[in-house]
């Protein structure tokens, strides 16, 4: 048998030589400079462009890009190919590629006044490539909202004791940002009260566990037994039809207030989670490991489940195509390549990083030095985030009767729950904990993506010209187009389409990010080299165009509407997602290739590396550039 132990050592160690070289060579590279005023200080507005302190807006960005991807991603990649594929591709990859991509994109920003992606490469191959790109953006942004709001629901309905607990530290946050930005009142003090609130909503969660709908057991307030017809039944649960429906609002609202009244204020706080979760979870692997153990009775766990210990219990490996998953019954035929790179996604690397670094989190960087921690050391974070959640879910191995992958996802908190007794905490609250842990960083991801679609919609209108334009530049109108799209797309719940689609999704625009930091560093000075960028984007673009197709056409169109390789759907709710699915995916795979070479043609132009830089400080195009 091996310890978790091993794996979490491997991952820490070349996470800790990735930061210590390959991210200080970086910081050199896009030479970061303390002195320069960054846009956060250039256009301070109290509204968007908000300088934060490191903390702060380490807490913003860590839980923003957190989220609970990394757990989910995976979580599910281990049940299907077995923790060993899982922990090398985040040990490799992440310092590799996911950290590269969240730093140069937050660095790209940083020069270009804080502005988008699109922004950025519209800059160097014209007004249709950033079209195109925010266009791509904001397609994933509702496959974001949708997987994101479905996760939670899934949380809440196995976890009522979090339902309670995320809604108090909701209004935690809230009253911390007024605290803080209205009354102007100690952020040290405030931290204190404020951080000690959020965990003791999970004594109030687990006093007063909450349901909308169904049957639940004693001593959980259910608001009603009988759910009304509008409510749609979600993996055959009314409760998590209702819950999606709750978040999916809650995401809406969250995303059209100032940032200082929720998203700053909420992530900070949340961060203490994640810290919290994901550092005490590592300590009590060591600790557990080595002196403690666990304190878990077989009783104490679901049926079939056992007593765990720190001796991994799952499979290392399940097979290139998963026919030894415990849940092959239930999947589709999943090759490891290219599949496996796109389940993990957020664990390694993810596009929707390079959304939050030039969207929200290059609007508050209060110095550009501060970039090398919140963006590479931010991306390492969240590897070691992926680490707990594969062995949390090694060291449980779930069987296949508790209701498919999809629902196996939630008992994280239970493996993570197991863990932390190491370190002598009840494991009733350790789940509760750690479910909230779960919830609380989905919660973040999917009402910031709320945000950052809007701003993508916002940034490729421009100016309103025609009436038309100006609904799709107000705020609240492309937020609920956002809302109400996300909502259709997960309206089937079947978890191994959804899953890998937005994976796949994600990692492209992960691939054009750095097609843009690449386009960017090759017009910035001919002396650079692209090697730490382009070879990342090549290998990015290549797997995850494979998996897109894949994904849409055997999985979804072969499966779902043909009833070739799957049982075909039968709700017009379940036809109608599948058909946005693929239209999503195809869209992406041509606006990406599109894009690939539109790029091409500005580094044919320029000569690869140029004969004359076209910009001459790292930001705005030279003197006669389009």
């Amino acid at each position: 048998m091996v310890s978790v132990l091993w794996v979490v050592g491997f991952i820490l160690v070349t996470f800790s030589i990735g930061y210590l070289t390959y991210g200080k060579y970086l910081a050199q590279f896009v030479e970061l400079d303390e002195e320069s005023d960054t846009p956060a200080h250039k256009y301070e507005d109290g509204q968007e462009y908000v300088p934060a302190k490191k903390p702060v807006l380490l807490g913003h960005h860590y839980s923003s890009i957190a989220g609970g991807a990394p757990i989910v991603g995976p979580i599910t990649a281990a049940f299907v190919w077995g923790w060993v594929p899982s922990m090398l591709w985040v040990a490799i990859g992440n310092p590799l590629m996911g950290a590269v991509h969240d730093f140069t994109s937050l660095s790209s920003s940083v020069r270009h006044e804080g502005k988008s992606i699109g922004y950025i490469i519209g800059q160097y191959v014209g007004e249709r490539g950033k079209d195109m790109l925010l266009w791509f953006a904001f397609l994933l942004i509702i496959l974001v909202v949708a997987v994101f709001a479905l996760v939670i629901s899934l949380v809440f309905n196995a976890y009522p004791e979090a339902a309670t607990a995320g809604i108090v530290y909701i209004g935690l946050a809230v009253l911390f940002g007024i605290w803080l930005y209205q009354f102007d009142l100690s952020f040290i003090g405030g931290t204190v009260i404020f951080v000690a609130g959020v965990f003791g909503s999970i004594w109030v969660g687990i006093e007063y566990p909450l349901a909308i709908f169904g049957e639940h057991p004693e001593g959980v307030i259910v608001l009603s037994e009988t759910a009304p017809g509008f409510v749609p039944e979600i993996l055959d649960s009314a409760n998590i039809g209702a819950w999606l429906m709750v978040v999916l609002v809650y995401g809406g609202a969250a995303s059209v207030l100032p940032v200082w009244m929720l998203l700053q204020p909420r992530d900070y706080l949340s961060s203490f989670l994640l810290y919290a979760g994901v550092g005490g979870s590592l300590v009590a692997i060591i600790v557990g490991s080595l002196i403690t153990g666990m304190d878990v009775t077989a009783a104490q766990t679901p049926e079939n489940v056992g007593a765990p210990s720190f001796e991994i219990a799952q499979d290392a490996w399940y097979g290139f195509f998963a026919s030894g998953s415990p849940f092959a019954s239930d999947l589709p035929l999943m090759p490891l390549f290219p599949l496996l790179f796109v389940t993990i996604a957020c664990g390694t690397i993810s596009g929707f990083h390079s959304l939050v670094s030039s969207g929200t989190t290059a609007k508050q960087l209060d110095k550009e030095t501060d970039a090398r921690m919140i963006g590479y050391g931010g991306m390492l974070g969240e590897g070691l985030l992926a680490a707990v959640a594969i062995a949390a879910v090694a060291v449980i191995a779930i069987p296949a009767d508790t209701g498919g992958i999809g629902l196996a996802l939630p008992n994280f908190a239970l493996g993570g729950g197991a863990i932390l007794t190491a370190l002598g905490v009840p494991f009733a609250v350790g789940e509760v904990f750690m479910a909230l842990v779960l919830s609380a960083f989905l919660l973040t991801s999917m009402d910031t993506a709320c945000r950052l679609g809007r701003y993508m919609v916002e940034e490729v209108i421009g100016t309103p010209q025609t009436g038309i334009q100006g609904a799709g530049a107000n705020r609240y109108v492309n937020t609920t187009v956002i809302v109400v799209a996300a909502f259709v797309l997960v309206g089937s719940g079947r978890w191994a389409d959804l899953w890998t689609l937005f994976g796949g999704a994600n990692q492209l625009l992960a691939a054009m990010a750095l097609l843009t930091v690449t386009v960017w560093i090759a017009n910035w000075d001919e002396t650079k080299q692209l090697v730490s960028t382009g070879v990342p984007m090549l290998i990015m673009s290549a797997v995850t165009i494979t998996a897109l197709l894949w994904v849409s056409m055997y999985q979804v169109l072969g499966g779902r509407l043909l009833g070739i390789t799957a049982e075909a759907e039968t709700s017009a709710l379940g036809i109608g997602s599948a058909i946005v699915q693929i239209v999503i995916a195809l869209t992406m795979v041509f606006i990406a290739i599109s894009l690939l070479r539109q790029g091409y043609s500005n580094m044919l132009e320029i000569g690869r590396l140029g004969d004359e830089p076209v910009a001459a400080d790292g930001g705005e195009p030279g003197a006669g550039d389009d």
